[in-house]
């Protein structure tokens, strides 16, 4: 009977677990100084920069009364969920453990992102709201990615599980080259 995983050797699993591994890194980094440090946390660092993108206009107007009704008067227990969130995505990601789970967090963490901080303004060619998003969207992409792949790609806790373990894996690979 064929394997429904992915084989090892595929250079198209290869680089979609490469992908997977190195965003979780990214989030890794970015969880690890907000839940070790306590400047984003407890002392002003994510209420500095709902105010700086409120400030600067931007913000998308349909996010701007969730800010400032919701998020900044909750501002310490959100700034733990999400320092928290980022450093669970980005564990989840490296180790291809409940990648689903973290990539539909992901993708709804970019999301927000993308609507509280990358507002191009209301006169704005279609193509800056593309332009200005882009240190969003890409992660947004990255994360449908994973969605539609699940954790059976190459350097998944899943796959190994799936496969037999490392030993059935590495065969897997060794047969099918």
């Amino acid at each position: 009977m064929p394997s429904k995983l992915p084989i090892a050797s595929d250079p198209n699993a290869r680089a979609l677990a490469f992908l997977r591994i190195a965003v979780g890194i990214f989030f890794l980094i970015f969880g690890e100084y907000k839940v070790f440090g306590t400047q984003f946390t407890l002392h002003g660092g994510f209420q500095f920069w709902i105010n700086k993108w409120l400030q600067e206009g931007g913000t998308y107007p349909f996010m701007v009364p969730v800010l400032k009704n919701f998020v900044l008067p909750h501002a310490t227990p959100i700034a733990f969920l999400v320092a928290y969130a980022e450093l669970s995505i980005g564990l989840a990601l490296i180790l291809g453990f409940l990648i689903r789970l973290a990539s539909a967090g992901g993708l709804a963490f970019m999301l927000t992102l993308l609507f509280s901080s990358d507002y191009p303004g209301a006169g704005a060619p279609f193509w800056q709201y593309l332009g200005s998003s882009l240190g969003h969207s890409i992660f947004a992409l990255c994360f449908i990615s994973f969605l539609i792949a699940g954790s059976n790609i190459p350097l998944s806790i899943n796959y190994l599980r799936s496969s037999g373990g490392t030993k059935d894996a590495l065969r897997n690979r060794t047969e099918h080259s």
